[in-house]
């Protein structure tokens, strides 16, 4: 379909966290392409306004607070906002119980166009809830609902850096331990990434530890299993992540924020998935990714981890 020049004022809402903030810049980008001439304002949690200025999409950054139901302040603050922003369109690129919410801000007035899953809003995108459809197919259909057709996996040139302060070899492989120590059911053993890190090292290839603070235990055990691993924990920021992965042999990761960048920035990838991370919703996709799943990560073994590691290194270097 063919860009839509004739809505002037739009908003897309998308709140996080980092990997579905991640997946959704390739709907937001196609949302840009669509409405080529709009004035479009992104509305995100602080901690992504930045990510969101960085992609160049948006005319503005709104960042949302999330004021409680009880915080009837707050939520007149943000009603004011809503209303004052004069929007012709919402993508609800959300689509939560909390974003429903707002729609009903507008109430008792009209509210604007909506593309979401409020029922009765102009552009309702109805699925059963809760879902096993994947983020990047749930958005796409959204997204068809509205008129927008090209929607296009995450495009993430604009996450750039310098990354050779890191003094990094040609050969190297990101391994990524962690998650939130709130779902540590999706963490694959830090014992056995030191297994795989101190093979990495017998053949030439770098061991490179990412993670932050809640995965100083995990990097620490993979350090005492091979020393030589290098550990970038905490040292680098969130643009740092894609040029790394651009410049890797290949990425080892569980279901965490950094691993779904280094997946859509293109490097091989192993990504390791427990089934109550929900595999069929959001796991990475793409020729460059292999998924493996176990319902507990300890029955995952080292030795699945290693093979699957060598046929993507050995696909890539046939595609080259």
């Amino acid at each position: 379909m063919p860009a839509d020049s004739t809505l002037r004022r739009i908003l897309v809402i998308k709140l996080g966290a980092l990997g579905d903030f991640i997946y959704a810049v390739g709907p937001m980008q196609a949302i840009r392409r669509h409405h080529p001439n709009a004035e479009i304002t992104l509305l995100t949690r602080p901690a992504y306004a930045e990510l969101g200025e960085r992609t160049e999409l948006f005319d503005q950054v709104w960042t949302d607070r999330e004021p409680k139901l009880w915080n009837l302040p707050g939520l007149i603050a943000l009603r004011s906002r809503l209303i004052g922003g004069r929007f012709d369109r919402i993508y609800d690129l959300q689509t939560s119980d909390r974003t429903g919410l707002y729609h009903r801000l507008f109430w008792p007035g009209n509210a604007p166009e909506w593309s979401g899953i409020v029922p009765g809003c102009s552009h309702y995108h109805h699925y059963k809830r809760p879902t096993l459809i994947h983020t990047q197919d749930r958005q796409r259909t959204q997204l068809e609902i509205a008129g927008i057709e090209d929607v296009r996996a995450s495009d993430l040139s604009f996450m750039t850096s310098d990354i050779a302060r890191f003094g990094l070899p040609a050969d190297f492989a990101l391994l990524i331990p962690g998650s939130s120590l709130k779902m540590a059911v999706k963490r694959w053993p830090a014992e056995f990434y030191g297994a795989i890190a101190k093979q990495f090292e017998e053949q030439g290839l770098l061991p490179v530890l990412i993670g932050g603070t809640e995965d100083a235990d995990a990097i620490a055990t993979i350090k005492s299993i091979c020393p030589t691993a290098r550990d970038l924990s905490g040292q680098t920021t969130l643009y740092d992540l894609p040029e790394l992965a651009r410049a890797a042999c290949l990425a080892i990761g569980n279901d965490t924020g950094p691993m779904h960048i280094a997946a859509l920035a293109g490097c091989q990838t192993v990504a390791i998935f427990s089934t109550g991370s929900f595999p069929d919703k959001a796991a990475p996709r793409g020729d460059n990714v292999q998924l493996l799943v176990a319902e507990c990560l300890t029955e995952l073994s080292v030795e699945t981890v290693t093979q699957a590691c060598e046929n993507l290194l050995t696909n890539s270097s046939a595609r080259i």
